[in-house]
């Protein structure tokens, strides 16, 4: 066979593998669409006063070289709170002083100073059972549950008191997570956004709907005293110190211990979605060492840590949903081998003056089916982006599905090379990113 047989060979291989593999996840996609608007309720209003007793709330904050940040985030946070009953507990690490110091400039009674006893960086969980001992050793203060949040995370006013209500009939609650856009840096952080407004109005709201476990982002969720005490078990630890995705995991540990997990979407009275805002990475290598986290924590180690859950069909599939992100990495890396090898047969065969090889009507009918499924895919994405950040950004939710394709490869490899290191005996490290704040007015 000819070189250029060999090229034209490889093109048909590699797009059907691609074309095949597409194919499966863009109808998994379809009926999780289909399943989420069929279930879909508009989001409740709150009073801005609750009147029901309120609960006291430990808010915990790890932090590892956040100096740039940890400070107006908790300035912000102090102001914005619309709630009587709350300390913030802020973790760090001897080898860390610029965060602790950043801390100590705030003279508040409610911020309370966690300094671990060893160097850092561990991992988040470490940290985040650092500030569990501190809380446990403070029996006096014994608050009713403990809320999660990061270093450059801005608070809604009302999310205490929604997370209060919520408490009363779950022991642990998600609220939504909002990425913000950076108008320099539209591409990159416009691609986070695209994608949690379909986490967080379309995936956790068809979970919800079908009884499977619920995961937490780490952020904007509250746990209740009692259900961090079981989930502690005997080792007296409720996170995971071993795991960089702690939070994804807690969901679904408490789900299978019987504990109720809720994901509430609510608006304050001005319309605005009571939510979790943030700037993410915005530079392509930050982006890549978070995404590959997310992706070695829970579709890599998740197989040995997680497993598949119960035995229903649902949970299963939700796993699988979870797990797919290296597949669908392959696909798409395959799918651009296969354009690339295509064109240059194209060429190939223009230079010799001969027609190039015909393709089979079964990966035809394959392909034409494909492009029905991603129409679909970049309408419901440019939906869900459009009622979270309006019908400009819906627009640009659609060229910006190559910004998450790259991120995607990309991120699927290293969390593939950190795997194998973990295998290894690698011990896991807080790859954390750095952080800015918004500038708030």
């Amino acid at each position: 066979m000819t070189a250029l047989g060999l090229i034209d060979r490889g093109a048909i291989e590699a797009t059907f593998f691609a074309a095949a593999v597409l194919f499966v996840l863009g109808l998994d996609d379809v009926l999780l669409d289909l399943i989420a608007v069929a279930v879909r309720r508009a989001d409740q209003h709150v009073p801005t006063v609750a009147s029901v007793r309120h609960l006291r709330f430990a808010v915990f904050i790890p932090a590892w070289r956040e100096e740039q940040v940890i400070g107006a985030m908790l300035r912000a946070t102090l102001a914005r709170y619309d709630h009587p009953a709350y300390r913030l507990y802020i973790g760090c690490y001897p080898n860390d002083p610029a965060t602790a110091d950043a801390v100590r400039t705030i003279d508040d009674p409610r911020v309370r100073l966690v300094v671990g006893d060893h160097d850092g960086p561990t991992t988040k969980a470490d940290c985040l059972n650092q500030l569990w001992q501190a809380l446990t050793a403070e029996a006096e203060s014994r608050p009713h549950a403990v809320v999660l949040h990061d270093a450059e995370d801005m608070v809604h006013p009302l999310e205490l008191r929604v997370t209060e209500q919520a408490l009363r009939g779950a022991a642990l609650v998600q609220l939504p997570v909002l990425p913000l856009i950076d108008p320099a840096r539209r591409w990159l952080t416009g691609h986070y956004a695209d994608e949690f407004a379909e986490t967080h109005a379309r995936d956790l709201v068809a979970r919800a709907a079908l009884g499977a476990a619920l995961p937490l982002a780490g952020v904007g969720c509250a746990i209740r005293y009692d259900a961090l005490e079981r989930l502690a078990g005997a080792t007296g630890l409720p996170f995971a110190a071993d795991s960089l995705t702690e939070d994804y995991e807690l969901g679904l540990r408490a789900a299978s211990l019987g504990m109720a997990v809720r994901f509430v979407r609510r608006r304050d009275a001005g319309g605005g979605l009571i939510a979790t805002r943030a700037y993410f990475p915005d530079t392509l290598t930050h982006a890549v060492r978070q995404k590959a986290r997310w992706i070695g924590g829970i579709a890599l180690a998740g197989w040995d840590r997680t497993g598949w859950g119960a035995p229903r069909a649902t949970e299963r599939w939700m796993r699988w949903r979870d797990r797919r992100a290296p597949l669908a990495a392959t696909a798409v890396a395959t799918g651009y081998l296969a354009a690339t090898l295509a064109a240059v047969g194209l060429l190939g065969h223009h230079w010799r003056g001969d027609p190039p090889t015909a393709t089979g009507h079964g990966l035809r009918a394959l392909l034409a089916i494909n492009a029905i499924l991603l129409g679909w895919r970049l309408i419901a994405r440019a939906r869900l982006t459009a009622a979270a950040y309006g019908w400009r950004e819906g627009l640009r939710a659609l060229p910006r599905i190559a910004v998450a394709n790259a991120v995607l490869m990309l991120s699927a490899g290293r969390a593939l090379r950190l795997h194998v290191a973990a295998l290894r005996g690698a011990p896991p490290r807080w790859d954390k990113t750095a952080h800015r704040f918004p500038d708030l007015p």
